[in-house]
This record gives structure tokens, sequence and C-alpha cells, in this order.
């Protein structure tokens, strides 16, 4: 049985129901719809059989709840013919034990009947016939038709009892003008009759709108729900209860009854209510029977509305929890939403007012919205004239009002129009014009003018204003609008409702409890009050008034839900802050005027605070008002220039009275500010205050809120914004009437730059009256249509005005794009700024004749007829940029018209062609133009991607004309041929499906240009057929570029076809071929323009080439990923037998054979014209080195074998003419040490051999053991070379012959104490081996100890270099002790400490030194160790003839070891103790032993710190030292008595050739006192005097002495004092010093004089000469150029940080042996470069060119590459800190493809992009772009 079966309890009686029901169909669709007012009823509820459809409808009502069910039943049996017992039965299901009252009883309910359920209607007692039923019905709506009347009559009452207050005038409560009213974009008037109304604007616009259209909305389904959105002050609350009086008036017609409720009186309400407890309780309450009339509201809810005041004002949130049964008694705010939703009362209309804000979710989406804007100046002109009864009054105050524009302005708000006509009306008579208005300079005046006015009495009553001020206040932090008679003093409330500033009224506390209440007659009275109260009380402090100085955003955060109350409460501050309101304050808080300007200060500094932050735009608004009230101008003046250029208003709503406000602070601005206003509700006048704002250069609006009103006060605005450069109106909906206001106004802005009205639903008409305006916008350059209704004739039309119009060089258009680019022309830009010098210029007319034009028109739906029509107006156009017609209808046809149209359309760039339907056939006629078109560059086609594009260049002579008047390159020299060449087109047909038998067709059409250059034919079909078939008929298509043929279905057959091409076509160089990828590309040279991706740098066109020479280009033939079996290679190999040379030929595959690789090695030596073969990432199998060692004796012309980790091999052949050493490099080969021997067994046949590399190949101690036993039967090994470690290195270099003198190098071999004995039998039998180093190869000091003790040799000299962690620990006696037990006569020992190294010449056999000996008897005792030591490095060391010590801790017991070595050390010659610690004890012992060491011929004790003393004392060792040559004492001080010591020594020293006192604190005093010293020093050759304080006078001191050192070779004065004058006289010295070969002055302030002196006599034998930071000018430069200039031995020159722009060294003669040239930070530029890059080509044996830090840029990086391939030493070129960008770093990496064999080019921190950097360095790894030098420190190799 079914649930309504069950409901009823008989089928039966189910059954009865449905057939009563289907006799009244209508009826039950009535009901249904009344009842179900959100459900759909869609077809199904519709079914042709009356008894389905009856039953579906019963199901459907059943299942919304047994309260909507037993409302069902009951109206069956009210309203149709139902018998008693079947009408007995229904009602029974209701489950009542006592059933129902008849209506008969429901007059005699009492008063508290009310309580009953409101949703439920009393069911039957006893059962009457139907005409009782009747009865009863008609007794219903009488009560209703009496209760309705009753409270039309109350409402009418309400209304209209209103007297004005005391000062009021009549018409102050009986004035009412409606204010403007907007409809949202969603919720736009439905019945356009409705919405038409009187005035202007016209309700099309949407604002204007009836009251009658706030009914009218789009759906008849749903809630009919309406919000009316406004500021405070805008009238929303005024309306509400004029839609009461209009109802009472009966102008409302179309509702029954209206009921208004206040938010801020239903928040009292603390309890849950019925429906008709808020009807009847809030409002008039029934008679009698308020069940009956509640029912008859809900059967008539259509008529019924419901208006509630306030929604912003709620207190309580809005709750998502709902009950089963909509009609349970719930909150206030519940039973709002229940209205809305359509859950209670369904139909009927409900209108809420709010603030602009977050509004309750309960708002259903569907809802109208109504924006309230206020007045316009119309109604503000009808407002004043209804105030004002008598005419004179009139017209004086719409006289000051005119006059004065901010008291216009704030009569937009009607509130505000309220309190200015009040105060005008007080303050008029009496006054002569204008000064009523001076009073009224701001609202907050206003408002204090009000309280002045309404007093009777004219007298200022402190105490009852300031009583409001503290209950404003406590209300407005409480939230509480509504006080009671409690709250308020008796003397306050009898003072405000005696002024009307008060009004009472009745609340409704809850069911049947009422209350009076009170409350402010406007919030913003309240918050008025508030404001006074703050600023009077001197119990508010004030950091509490500084906190009230606060600014509320407009967007409500999404925790806070409601809005706050005190919305104008920091603007009144202000207002009250100003000095016109001080006097006032003074009065109402009785204090001194000095109190109240200081309460002001406070409000001011807050103010600025604010103005200083960065604001969100609404509260830029606010505070705009804030300051406009304070009425400061420095305050105004502050804000406006801390504002952002860029101003941004985005989703809030802005009033005529923000705008005007903002534009008020804007007039204090100097500089220009950008308004950019997006999705913000405005009023349509607001653009009228933008009028005279010259400060706004942007200014954009986006908002569907814009309208032809708006349009029309903008374009009122426009003409008076002299800086407006920009204007946007973009999403609005004007119309043909906006657009025509527009542009009218637009020729009045000719310094509008862009212009946007995209995105307005533009028509055809209104598009081309706006284009129509161009040609009176001289500066404008863009005009942005998009987003409108555009035709195909219109935009035909379109395109003959960018052909016509001489300043548009772009017509975009794409689906909805439409955008116009112009150029003004530069002449017409100057009469604007009216500069009549540049009004002629016939450049610039020129420059205007050579206009150009592009035009994209893509996806317009262009057919060939339109086509025809566009090519007619282009022919007779401007030379043309760009022609995009991709997207089209064009078809074969439409294509091929294009392209036989392109030699006269003069198209400059590129014809875009692409995505219209063009297929296989239509290509070869579009090939045409390849032959008829000159600058045709580039033609791409593919019809899979549907891609047709012709890239052109311009003419020859456009072209060289483009490049005298670009930036770059205007001074980069090209070399052009004698004749000029053709361009040479690269036609690309990929994707074509081109096949075999189209090849004939195809070339026959290609084959009418010989100038063909690239050829494309990648992704077809030809396969080894097609391929074979162009090979025979690539000769009738001349001299290609490039071929290329990817994508073709080849084989390794059909590429192998191909190499008789390099035979039969000149300029093929290059075959590549990749199997997987099916990549073929046959190419001529490759330049080094490929470096980079296409179109990141510009190219050069045909024919134009750098100056870098010619060179000879090998062929090469590349096969990748290929599979290589040996019957492949041999085909391979015998096709390019006849391949013309040299030949390069890389091959790669992922595994290559045995059997593969001896076959490749077989084919070798016929192929004599093979100059490389490379095999790149392939398995090459294990054997490979053993079959590629035994190459060099198969294959002679092998020169270089290089494998590396059996996956990249490269073979390079030299020819027969060539002569060098051959190379074998087998590195990460898995080699072992069985391995080695039969290695060196097949290289040993070869006498060519150079070099053999083993590295990173697993090799242990053993197989050094066994290198070192082998060099004996190596005659021809020069050095070997072995490193165990991370670096894995192994490597030997042999020479042509046996030579002595060989160098082992063993690094990280970690030897046990075992290896030791084998290791030095090994080193005994090698007795050729000169130099021996370990390093990081012994544990400890045992292992070295028995190595020297196992060392003999029965003769020769070895040097052995020991280099250990434990060097440095170990401590100078343990390292002697070292030295002690060797084998043979010591003669070098070197120990650093810090260096960790310890080197000894050990010289065999062993011989006595009888002077030794006898020394060693007299001075040794042999009782203790240490003399035991003593004697034992006698022994050892008594042929010792160096000594040097290096960072060494020598202690005393050290030291007195030392001395006693030093004085048996007879031939010792060298000693050197430098960066050491030695005690003063020590020193004396040193000392001791240093003066018998009478054969000493240098003495080194630099960068020592010994002091004052210390060195005095050392320096008497100096005695009788008269053999002594070279002597360093470099940063020992010097001065005083310690220098007299020095110099009395270097009297005696006749044979000293080298003086080094740098550093030693040498003034002029001491320079003068060595200067003489240095008389008797005739053989010095070098003296070094660099960073110590020698000035001029030192200088000249020195100068005397200089002619008279015969033998100078160097001088060091770098780094002192020396200036012009002492720089003038060395340069006048030093030239008589003939044979000086380096001369150092650098970090001195010489000058030109220096310099000029210099170059009148350069010594003839100068090799370096440094002159860094030596104040050198331009001119100095050049003379000292001049005198270099063909210097035969200068190697080195620095001239680095001197201005030298324009002054660098030019060579005519150059300098032939030139190796370093710095010129580091010497300020070059790119005109400099030249003469200097042509000066590098006259040094041959250039290696290193410094030139970081300069101004250098692409200019100069190509003169630099120009000459690169010409400095064939050059080694490294430093560019770093320069001005080159990515164009200068790749012409040097084609500088470098050159041949050069630079090692490395710095560039770091040039204006490069790390992306590209890294790009070209990937491409040319000599490009250096980090700022560390990353060159790898590499195995020197042989080249």
């Amino acid at each position: 049985m079914d649930p309504i079966s069950l409901q009823l309890g008989t089928r039966n009686l189910h059954g009865w129901l449905v057939r009563l029901l289907s006799r009244n169909l209508e009826w039950l669709d009535a009901k249904v719809k009344l009842f179900l007012p959100n459900v759909d009823l869609g077809s199904e509820y519709q079914a042709p059989d009356p008894t389905q459809r009856v039953i579906l409808h019963l199901q459907k009502l059943h299942t919304q709840g047994p309260t909507t069910w037993k409302s069902f039943i009951q109206g069956v049996c009210m309203e149709l013919d139902v018998p008693m017992d079947m009408e007995v039965l229904l009602m029974s299901t209701w489950g009542h034990e006592d059933g129902f009252p008849s209506l008969l009883e429901i007059g005699k309910e009492s008063r508290s009947d009310s309580q009953l359920h409101p949703g439920l209607k009393r069911t039957y007692q006893s059962c009457g016939s139907s005409p009782r039923r009747k009865q009863l019905r008609k007794q219903q709506q009488e009560l209703a038709k009496r209760y309705l009347q009753l409270l039309r009559t109350s409402v009418q009452q309400r209304y209209g009892d209103r007297t004005p207050g005391l000062g009021q005038p009549l018409a102050f409560h009986q004035v009412y003008v409606p204010p403007i009213l907007q409809w949202s974009r969603a919720s736009a008037p439905f019945h356009t009759q409705e919405g038409a109304t009187t005035g202007d604007p016209k309700a099309e616009d949407g604002a204007d709108v009836n009251i009658r259209d706030l009914f009218s909305t789009k759906a008849s389904k749903g809630p009919r729900v309406t919000v009316l959105l406004g500021k405070a002050g805008m009238g929303k609350t005024t309306l509400a209860h004029r839609l009461c009086q209009k109802w009472a008036d009966g102008q409302l017609d179309r509702f029954q009854a209206v009921f208004l409720f206040e938010f801020r009186q239903l928040n009292l309400i603390t309890g849950s209510l019925t429906l008709p407890q808020l009807l009847f309780d809030v409002h008039l309450r029934p008679e009698a029977s308020p069940e009956a009339i509640f029912q008859h509201l809900k059967e008539n809810a259509e008529g019924i509305l419901l208006i509630f005041d306030g929604l912003d004002e709620i207190l309580q949130p809005c709750s998502d929890k709902e009950t089963a049964d909509p009609e349970d008694p719930a909150s206030a705010l519940t039973l709002f939403s229940r209205l809305c939703r359509g859950t209670l009362l369904p139909g009927c209309w409900v209108m809420a007012t709010s603030r602009p804000g977050k509004l309750p979710a309960c708002l259903p989406t569907e809802a109208a919205t109504v924006h309230m804007w206020g007045f316009d100046g119309p109604r503000v002109e009808e407002y004043v004239n209804h105030f004002f009864s008598d005419q004179p009054s009139r017209e004086a105050a719409l006289a000051e009002l005119r006059v004065d524009r901010c008291l216009w302005s704030m009569c937009a708000v009607p509130a505000l129009c309220q309190v200015a006509c009040l105060c005008l009306h007080h303050l008029l008579p009496g006054r002569s014009p204008g000064q009523a208005a001076a009073l009224l300079p701001t609202m907050t005046q206003n408002y204090v003018q009000m309280l002045l006015a309404l007093d009777p009495q004219g007298v200022l009553q402190a105490e009852p204003l300031l009583g409001l001020g503290e209950v404003a206040l406590s209300g407005l932090e409480s939230g509480k609008v509504i006080f009671s008679t409690g709250d308020i003093p008796a003397s306050t409330l009898a003072f405000g409702d005696a002024l009307g500033l008060l009004t009472s009224f009745c609340v409704c506390t809850g069911p049947g409890h009422q209350d009076k209440g009170y409350a402010f007659s406007h919030l913003s009275l309240q918050e008025f009050f508030a404001a006074l109260h703050l600023m009077t009380r001197p119990q508010v402090d004030r950091e509490a008034l500084s906190q009230h100085v606060t600014l509320h955003s407009r967007w409500v955060q999404r925790t806070k839900a409601r809005l706050g109350l005190s919305d104008h409460l920091p603007t009144f501050l202000a207002g009250l802050a100003s000095r016109a309101c001080c006097s006032f304050l003074s009065l109402l808080a009785q204090r001194e005027e000095e109190w109240v300007a200081a309460r002001q200060e406070i409000v001011l500094q807050a103010l600025k605070k604010l103005a200083t932050r960065r604001l969100t735009g609404p509260k830029i608004v606010e505070l705009c008002h804030c300051v406009g009230e304070t009425q400061e101008p420095e305050l105004a003046s502050f804000m406006a220039h801390s504002l952002p250029q860029q101003l941004p208003f985005h989703n809030f709503l802005l009033t005529y009275a923000d705008m005007a406000s903002l534009t008020n602070i804007l007039g204090h601005r100097d500089g220009p500010i950008h308004l950019d206003f997006e999705g913000c509700p405005l009023e349509p006048r607001c653009p009228e205050t933008l009028a005279g704002c010259g400060q706004v250069e942007n200014l954009s609006f986006k908002s569907r809120k814009c309208g032809d009103a708006f349009a029309e006060a903008l374009s009122r605005s426009l003409p008076t914004m002299g800086s407006l450069k920009k204007l946007g109106l973009a999403g609005s909906k004007i119309t043909a009437r906006g657009i025509s206001h527009l542009v009218q106004a637009l020729p009045f802005c000719p310094q509008l730059e862009e212009v946007s009205f995209q995105d307005n639903q533009l028509k055809d008409k209104e598009v081309l009256n706006i284009v129509k305006v161009l040609s009176c916008l001289p500066r404008l350059q863009k005009l942005d249509l998009s987003r409108n209704n555009v035709s195909v004739s219109t935009l035909l039309s379109l395109t003959k005005v960018a052909v016509t119009c001489p300043t548009i060089k772009m017509l975009q258009v794409r689906e909805t794009d439409l955008i116009f680019l112009l150029s003004p022309p530069t002449e017409t830009a100057a009469e604007l700024q009216g500069d009549p010098d540049l009004k002629g210029n016939a450049n610039q007319r020129k420059e205007a004749q050579r206009r150009s034009l592009a035009l994209r028109l893509q996806k317009c739906q262009l057919g060939v007829h339109d086509v025809e029509v566009l090519i007619a107006q282009l022919q007779e156009g401007p030379q043309l940029d760009e022609v995009d017609l991709s997207g089209n209808q064009l078809k074969d046809e439409g294509c091929q018209l294009m392209a036989e149209a392109t030699p006269q359309l003069h198209i400059t760039k590129k014809l875009d062609l692409s995505d219209n339907g063009l297929s296989v056939a239509g290509v070869l006629s579009v090939l045409s133009v390849v032959s008829t078109c000159q600058t045709l560059a580039e033609l791409h086609i593919s019809l899979l991607h549907k891609t047709v594009v012709f890239t052109f260049a311009p003419e020859l002579e456009e072209q060289e004309g483009i490049q005298k008047r670009a930036t770059f390159p205007d001074s980069l020299t090209f070399q052009m041929p004698s004749e000029p060449s053709l361009r040479s087109p690269r036609i690309r047909l990929t994707h074509c499906a081109l096949q075999a038998q189209r090849l004939e067709l195809l070339c026959k059409a290609l084959g009418g240009s010989c100038r063909l250059g690239h050829l494309d034919l990648s992704g077809n079909a030809l396969g080894d057929e097609g391929v074979a078939l162009l090979a025979q008929l690539l000769p009738g298509l001349g001299s290609l570029q490039s071929l290329n043929l990817s994508e073709n279905r080849l084989s390794l057959e059909g590429v192998l076809s191909l190499t008789q091409c390099f035979s039969t076509l000149p300029w093929l160089l290059h075959l590549e071929f990749s199997s997987a990828s099916q990549h073929i590309i046959l190419r001529g040279d490759k330049r080094g323009r490929d470096l980079l991706a296409p179109g990141s740098l510009p190219e050069f066109r045909a024919g134009a080439r750098l100056g870098f020479g010619q060179r000879h280009v090998p062929r090469s033939f590349c096969l990748k990923e290929c599979q290589l079996e040996p019957l492949s290679l041999s085909h391979l190999c015998k096709s390019l037998e006849k391949c013309p040379g040299p030949l390069e030929v890389q091959l790669s595959c992922e595994v290559l054979s045995d059997q593969s690789l001896e076959t490749l090695l077989h084919h070798l030596p016929q192929l004599p014209q093979l100059s490389l073969l490379q095999l790149s990432q392939t398995q090459l199998p294990p054997g490979s080195p053993l079959l590629l060692a035994d190459l060099f004796s198969l294959c002679p012309q092998v020169q270089k074998v290089d494998l590396r980790s059996l996956r990249h091999l490269t073979l390079h052949l030299r020819s027969s003419e060539e002569q060098e050493d051959g190379c074998c490099w087998f590195t990460d080969c898995g080699l072992r040490q069985e391995h080695v021997e039969p290695l060196c067994c097949l290289l040993s046949k070869c006498e060519d051999l150079n070099q053999l590399d083993l590295s990173h190949n697993s090799m242990s101690q053993e197989s050094v053991l066994c290198l070192v036993e082998a060099l004996p039967s190596c005659p021809r090994v020069q050095e070997a070379s072995v490193n165990l470690g991370s670096k894995q290195s192994f490597w030997i270099h042999f020479s042509r012959q046996e030579e002595a003198g060989k160098t082992l190098r063993l690094s990280e071999c970690h030897f046990k104490p075992e290896h030791m004995p084998r290791l030095a039998a090994s080193l005994n039998q090698a007795l050729q081996l000169a130099e021996l180093t370990l390093t990081w190869c012994f544990p400890g000091l045992e292992q070295l100890i028995v190595l020297l003790s196992l060392l003999t040799w029965p003769t020769g000299v070895l040097t052995l270099r020991v280099e250990e962690p434990w060097v440095g620990r170990a401590g100078l006696l343990s390292l002697l002790e070292v030295c002690a037990q060797a084998s043979g006569n010591i003669t070098e020992i070197s120990i650093s400490e810090t260096q960790k190294q310890l080197c000894i010449q050990l010289e065999f056999p062993h011989q006595e030194n009888p002077e030794a000996v006898a020394l060693r008897l007299a001075h040794c005792d042999l009782g203790t160790h240490q003399n035991l030591l003593a004697r034992r490095l006698m022994e050892t060391c008594a042929r010792l003839r160096q000594l040097s010590l290096s960072q060494v801790n020598l202690c005393d017991a050290g030291s007195l070891l030392l001395q006693s070595l030093l004085l048996s050390l007879s031939e010792l010659k060298n000693f050197r103790l430098t960066y050491s610690c030695v005690s003063s004890k020590g020193l004396a012992h040193l000392t001791s032993g240093l003066s018998h060491c009478h054969l000493l011929e240098e003495l080194d004790l630099s960068n020592n710190q010994f002091g004052d003393e210390g060195t005095k004392v050392l320096l008497g060792a100096l005695e009788g030292k008269c053999r002594l040559k070279r002597l360093d004492l470099s940063h020992l001080p010097l001065g005083g008595s310690t220098l007299a010591v020095l110099t009395q020594g270097l009297g005696h020293m006749t044979l000293l050739q080298s003086l080094r006192l740098s550093r030693s604190n040498i003034d002029d005093v001491g320079c003068c006192h060595l200067s003489k010293a240095l008389r008797a020093a005739t053989s010095l050759e070098e003296l070094s005097l660099s960073h110590n304080q020698i000035g001029n006078t030192g200088a000249q001191d020195l100068a005397a002495v200089l002619p008279g050192l015969p033998e100078l070779r160097k001088i060091d004065l770098s780094a002192n004092g020396i200036g012009p004058a002492g720089g003038a006289r060395l340069a006048e010295s030093l030239t008589l010093c003939r044979h000086l070969e380096e001369l150092m002055l650098g970090c001195n302030a010489l000058e030109d004089c220096t310099a000029l002196g210099l170059a009148k006599g350069l010594p003839q034998h100068l090799r370096v000469l440094h002159l860094p930071s030596s104040h050198l000018s331009p001119e100095g430069m050049l003379s000292l150029g001049q005198a270099l200039d063909g210097s035969p031995h200068v190697e080195e020159i620095s001239l680095a940080e001197n201005s030298l722009a324009g002054g660098v060294p030019r060579f005519h003669q150059g300098l032939p042996v030139l190796r370093q040239l710095d010129l580091v930070s010497c300020e070059i530029d790119n005109q400099t470069a030249k003469p200097l890059a042509a000066s590098f080509v006259l040094c041959p044996a250039l290696e290193k060119i410094m030139l970081s830090w300069n101004l250098l840029g692409d200019e100069a990086a190509a003169e630099l590459a120009r000459v690169l391939p010409q400095m064939g030493r050059l080694k490294r070129v430093d560019l770093e800190k320069n001005r080159i960008t990515a164009y200068g770093a790749w012409l040097l990496a084609e500088g470098l493809a050159q041949g050069s064999g630079i090692q490395v080019i710095r560039l770091w921190n040039n204006p490069i992009p790390p992306d590209m950097a890294q790009h070209l360095q990937n491409q040319e790894p000599r490009l250096d772009f980090a700022f560390f030098d990353n060159q790898p420190q590499v195995i020197p190799r042989s080249t």
C-alpha cells in the first residue's frame, strides 16, 4: 500500500479523493503551485491521464511534510464540494481525538488564542453542509477586509500627524524627493513598460528607477526579494516609510497589505516568535480572529509586501540550521530568512534596505539589487524648491548652493541636503550673498549650524548637548541605537525631543510586550554627538581620542557578521578638528581655546599618520573625507603627495560625494596619478567631479553599472582634464547615445595617448563613429575596441581606415580583439608642445613617408571575396610590415590570390595565411611566389599544423638605411662582396604528405629560382625511393645552404645513397642522420650563428660576413643511433671513398661489436682523406684499447687516439704532409695491471708516440711499482705522473730520442713499509731520473727514512720532493734528522712547514769535506743525542750549498743546531729564512752561525716578524759579506738606526746584483741614506722598493743615483707616495739606464708629465712596463704608446686603472714579443675599441689581454671577434664587468669557431641572461660566465 493510502486510512478513501481531484484539475494545479512555489513541475507532472496526474501531485505534496499535507486537506474540505461523511474521514486523518473547532467558533475566541501555532487552522467539531462552509468563507473575507482597512487607516494616521519641531520650517517633514535608484547588473526591470520613466537619464541606463519598478522582477517563480543598497544618509529608511505612506494613500494598489519592520527594533526582541506574532504584535493587532486573517494573508501572499529596514544593523548572526517545520517559532532574522527563501508566506514580496557591505547569507542569490545614489542636480533644486515656501528664499538658497561647489556636492546626500537647507533657512536672513554658504564648508559645520538653528533661544546650551553626546557614544560603543527611558536623563530627553533631535516610538520587545523607545533622528546625528563628546570631555584622554580616528574598510571581513555603526565618527572628529570649530568647542566644553586646539592637534596628527600608510581603496576614500573636513591645506597636500601613482579602486560602491572628496585631495597634488575603477558600482554622475582635475594621467572604468548617463557625465569632464593620457571605459552597458557624447568630447582631448572601449557591446555604427575620431587625436598610440559586435563588412571598412590614416601602424583583430596601434608623427608632437623649430624638419617628413602598417585579421571569417577587397585596399596603401590572415576561410583560391599579390603589396616582414583550409594541390600554386617575389626570406607550409607563413626581408637599399638608423651595429663593419648577391630564401614544406611522385612537380616549381637557400622537406612520405630521386634532382635547384629530409621514413641504405651528393653538390659539406629520430640534414658551412636558438639573435643578410677570413671547412658525415653492423660499415666506408676531403665521420650506436670495430679500423687506410673519426655514446668492446693500440702501425696517418669510458672514441688523422707526434689516451677504460704490459708492447712500436694517458683506470700500488721498475727499460720516457687518489691520473710523456733528466711524480699512492725496499731498488736502477716528487705517499717519517737510507746511486744528482701532512707537524729537528739518514751528499735543503713540503737534493757518491770533518771534531760532543744529530748532519750536509727554511717555527734548540750546522757549511752559498718565527735567543744563534758563512751569495730574510731590535741584531751578520749578490729584506722594519746598519753593510757589497726592500717603512730620509749607499753597488741589476713611504724628495735622491748603476735591469717603486715632480725626475733619470728591462712605477700619482718624460727616451731593452693607477690621461697615454710602438723587446704592459678613453696605445709598427696587456678599468668604450683591436693584430705574441671593468659593448665584441682568428698565441681574454650582451657573446663565439687557440674568454657580470649564458657556454665551453675562473687544470697534452 502506498504512503498516501496509509495516511488516509483505507484504499477506498484514497480512490475517492483521486476521483474528486480528477474532476478539479485546474484547482489542484493552482494549489500545487501555491504550496510548492520553488519546485519545478516538469513534463512528468503533466501526464495526459488525469488519474496519473493527480496521483503524482498527491505524492509530491505528501513528501513536503505533515504541515503542508494538513493544509492541503483543509483546502479540499473548505473549497470543494465534499460530502459530509467524506469530510469527516478526511479531517480525522489529522489524528486529533477531540477534533477541531468549526469556523463559527472563531469569533468567540479570546485574545489569548493568538499564541496558537500560526500555520494551522482549527478543524471542525461538527460538519455542516456546503452552503454553511461558503458562509464561513465569506465571513473570513469580511474579517480580513476589515483588518486591512484598519491597517491602512493606522498607517495614514501615523504619517499624517507629523508637525515640525521648534525652529523647523513647515516643510521640514513634508518634503520628499525620490532619490536616484539604479538596478544592479543582474536585476534590471523585467517589464520595459514599467521600467520607462520620465526624466533624464532614461530608464534604459538603469538609473532613475520608478518606485513601481522596485517590484518588477525577471522571474515569475521563486521568492520576490529586492535589496536596496545605499550609504548612510541616502534615504533608505525614508523610502521605506514613503512606500508605506504611498500604500496607505492607495498609490500601490497591487499590494493588499504593507508591513514595515526596522531591524534596530527587532534586535530588542530576544525570544522566538512566529510570523503572525511578528505581523500582529509589531503592527496593528486584529480585533478578532487573527488566525483567519493570517490564513487570508497566506492565500493572498502575492499581494503582501514586507519591508525590512536596516539589514546591516542586525545583531544576531544568521543561522544556517533550519527546523523541519518552517512555521516553528524562531528569531526575527530567521523569520526574515524563511520569507526570503519562500518557506514562509510563499509568494509574498520582501524588500530589505542595507548599507553596502557583507549581507547575510539568507538572502537568495536571485534577489534583485537596487543601488540608491541620492540626489543629482535637478533633485537638489527640486528639494530646495519644496523646502522653502517663498520664492525669494528659494532663489537665495539655490544661489548659495550653486556658488559653493563643496556645499553643492554635500547636497548629493539627501540627509545632508536636508541639514544644509535647514541651516540656510536659518542663516540666509540678514546676510549678503555668499556669506551663508561660507559658514557651511563641511559636513561637520553643517551639523554645528543645525544645532544653532534648532535652538529657539539662539544660545548654545552646553549641558544637554554634552548629555546627548555621552548617550550617543555609549550607544555606538555597545551597538545600541534605540534607547529606553532609563537610558537618557529626563532633562536631556526633554531637550532632544523638543528640538527634534530625538524621535520616540513604540517598541515591541516580545509577544504582547510593548515599550516606548527613543532614537536619534538619524544615525549620523548620533555619530556627530559622539564626536562632540570625545572632543569636549576631559575624561577622554589623548590615547582614547586618537584610537577613534580610524578608517573602516567597506570590505567587511569574513569573520565580521555585520557592519559597524560608526561610519561617520572619524569624519566628524576630523571636522571638529577644523580651526573654524575651535570657538564652538570652547564654548561647549567651557575650556580655553588652547585646550581645544591641543585636542584638535591630536586628531590632525592621527590623520597624518594614517596618510603615510599603504591603504586600500575604501580607506583612501574615507581618509579623503576626513582630510577634507579638517580644512587644512597642509594636511591635504601631505596626503595628496603620499598617495601612490597607481591608485586602484576595486569592488566597492562609490558615490558622487566620495568622488568629490577624492578629487578635492588630488587638487593639492603636483605629480600625475593613475585612477583605476574596476567592479565599483558608481553613481552615474560621478565623472562630473573629475572636471578640471589636471592631475589625472590615466583614467579607467570597468563596470557594468556604467551606462549612457555615466558616459554623458564623463564626456562633459574629459575636455577639462588637460593631463589625461590614457582613458579606459570597459565592460559597461553604454549604447549609441552614450557613445555619441564621448565621440563629441574626444576631439577636445588632443593629449590622449590611449583609449579603450572594450567589452561595451558596441555595434558597427558606434565602432565606425569612434574610429572617425582618430584623425582628431594627434598623440593617440592605441585604440582598443575589443569584445564588441563588429561585422565583416565593418571590419573591411576599418582596414580601409587603417590603410588611409597616416598615423595607424597596426590593426589587430582576432575573434573578439580589435586594437588600433598608432605612431604619432614627431612633428605633430612638436607642434603640440609649441616648438616652432621642429615643424619644418625635412628628415622628420621623410621619416613619415616611410610609414609602415601591420594588419592582423585573425579568425575573422574572411572569404575569397573579402580577400579581393582587401588586396585592392592594400595595393593603394603604405608599406606593410605584417599581414596576418590566419584562421579565416580563404581556401586554395584565396591563398593563391594573396600569394600572387605579395610582390605588389610591399610586405617587409610576414604574411600569415595559416589555418585557411589550404590543400596539397594548393601548395604548388602558392610556391609560385618563390620566383616572383625578390624579398621573400622564408616560406613555411605545414598542412598538418595548418601553417602557411611568408617571411620577407626588406630591399637591400632599405636594409642599408635601417642599419644606418639602428643604434647597433652602425659601427660594425661588414665585408660585402663586390656585387650584391641575391637573398637565399628558406622554403619549409613540412608535414605536407609529399610523396615521391610529386617531387618532379615540386622541383619544377622551385627550379625557377636559382637563389634557393634552405629547403626543408621534413615530415613527409618520400621514403628511400623519393630520396634517391631527389638526389638526382638536387643539382637543378642551385647552391642550397641546407636541406632537411627528417621524418621521411628513410633507412640506412637510403641515407648512404645520399653520400654521392658530396661529389655532385659543391655546396654540401655536412650530412647528419639519426635513425631513432629520423633526423637527416644536408647543409653547407656551419656558421657561428647556429650556436644560438633560431630567432634569439639577429641574422646577417645573405652575403654579409664578419671579417674573419677564409678557412678550409672539412666535410662531415654523421650517423647517430644507428645499428652499425659489419656489412653496413663496409658499405659506408666504400660509399665514402670517393668523397673529397678533408672528411670527418661521426658515428653513434648503442653497442659496437668487436667485429664491427675491426671492420671499421680495417677500412681506415682506404680513406686517406679522413681527418677525424668519432664514435660517441657507443658501448665499445672491452678489447678496444688493444685494437686501437695496434692502429698506429696499421694506419700510419693516425695521429691521436682518444678513448674514454669505452663509450667515446676519437681518432685524429693527419695528412701526408703533416708531421706531428702521436697521442694515445685510454681514460676510464677499466684497464688493470695485466693490460698495461701488452698495451705498452704494442705502443712501443710507435716511434712518434708523444703521450700516453691511462687515467681513471683500475691502477694500484703494484702498477706504480711496475712503472718505476720499467723506467730503465724505457729510455724515451721523459715524464711520468701517477695519482691513485680522487684524480686517478696516470700519464706518460715521451721524447723522440733518449734524454737525461727524467721526472717522476707519485701522488696518493699510500705505500706500505713492505713496499719501500722494492721502491728503493727500482729507483736505484733509474739512474736517468732527475726529479722525484712523492705526494701523500708515506704515512710517516719512518718510511721516508727507510727510503733515504736505501737509496744509493753510483753517481748522479737526484732531487727528492716530499709533500706530506706530517711535514707540517714534525718540526725542524725531526726533518733535519730525516735528512741526516741520506746515504748521499745533500747539496740543497728546502723546508716549508705550512706547505707541508720537504725538498732535498742528493749527490752521489758520498764524499767527505776535510774542513767539515775538522770542524765537526772541534765542536761536537758525542755524549748527547743532539750532538750526535749535528755530527750526522755535518757528514751528510758537508757539501750543502743551499738551505731554505720557510714558514717554520725555529725553537731555541733548533736555532742552536742550526748554528752548529752553519759553522760547518763551508760551501753554503744560498740561505733563506722566510715567514718564520724565531725568538731573540734564536736570532743570536742564527746571527752567530751566519757570521761564519763568508761565501754566501744569496741571503733572503724577508717576510719575518723580527721587530726593530731583532732586525738590527740579524743585520749584524751582513758584516764581511763581500760576495753577496742577492739580498732580500722585504717586510723587515728598516727605520732609523737599523737602516744605518744596512747602509753600512751595503757599502762593502760591491758584487750585489739584487736588493729587495719592499714594505720596509723606508721614507724620504731613509731613501736618501740608501741612495748614497747604492753608489758603491755598481753591479746592481734589481732594485725593489715598492710599498714604502718614498715621496718626491726620496725619488729625486734616488734618481740622482740611478745613472751610476750601469747594470740596472729592474726597478720597482710601486705603491709609494711619488708625485708628478718625483715622477718627472725619475723618468729623466731612467732614460739614462740603457740596460733597464723591467720598470714598475704603478700606484703613484705620476700624471702625464712622467709619461711624457718616459716617452722621450724609453730604454731600448725594456721588457716590462707597469704603470697601473698612475693618474694618466689620454694625452699621456698616446705619447707613451707612440714611444712603445715598434719596441722589439716589450713583453708585458700594465696600464690598468687609468682614464684612457680615447687615448689607448695605437700601434702602427706593433710589438712583436708582447705577451700580456693589462687595461683593466680604463674607461675604454666601443669607440676606442676599434683602433685598440687593430693594434692587437700587430702584437702576434699576445697570450693574455685583460679588458675587465670597462665600457665595452657589442661593437667592441665584434671588433675583438674579428681579430681573434688572427692571434694564434692568444690564450686568455678577460672581459668581465662590461656591457656586452648575448649578441656580443655570440660574435665572440663565432670568432672562436674560426680556429682560435684561445683557452678562455671571461665574461662574468655582463648583461647576459643566465639561460642564454648557459646556452652559449654549452655550445662554446671557452666562454666563461662564472664569478670564479672555472677553467679546469688539465693534464698538459701535446698538440
